[in-house]
């Protein structure tokens, strides 16, 4: 099992700039490719970004592209999401998320072997 714990999430002005960590816990996760998905009131959960094992690949969201960007930390066990250029509809339910493999993380909808984290809210104002 892996346990994920997400933090950094808030308040922020459109334009502005969020990092969100998630710190796992249980097992290593070095082989695990790692992700982030967002959920907001009255939609389905949508892709954000994910990253390889290694961290060498990532993948991104059409909506988030160019904006936002992926990293990890696989000897402290973390995952980031650096979240530049903020806009409104970028409020949501962040979520961390480790996958077996990527196309786990990436089709729709999700793998259901995913070990997901409890989600940090962010919202953005305009």
């Amino acid at each position: 099992q892996v346990q994920l714990v997400e933090s950094g999430g808030g308040l922020v002005q459109a334009g502005g700039s969020v990092r969100l960590s998630c710190a796992a816990s249980g097992r290593t996760i070095s082989r695990y490719p790692m992700g982030w998905f967002r959920q907001s009131p009255g939609k389905e959960r949508e892709f954000v970004s994910a990253t390889s094992w290694s961290g060498d690949t990532t993948y991104y969201g059409d909506s988030v592209k160019g904006r936002f960007t992926i990293s990890r930390d696989n000897g402290k066990n973390t995952v980031a999401l650096q979240m530049n250029d903020l806009k409104p509809e970028d409020t949501a339910v962040y979520y961390c998320a480790a996958g077996h493999t990527i196309p786990a993380l990436t089709t729709i909808p999700p793998d259901r072997r995913i070990y997901w984290g409890q989600g940090t809210q962010v919202t953005v104002s305009s």
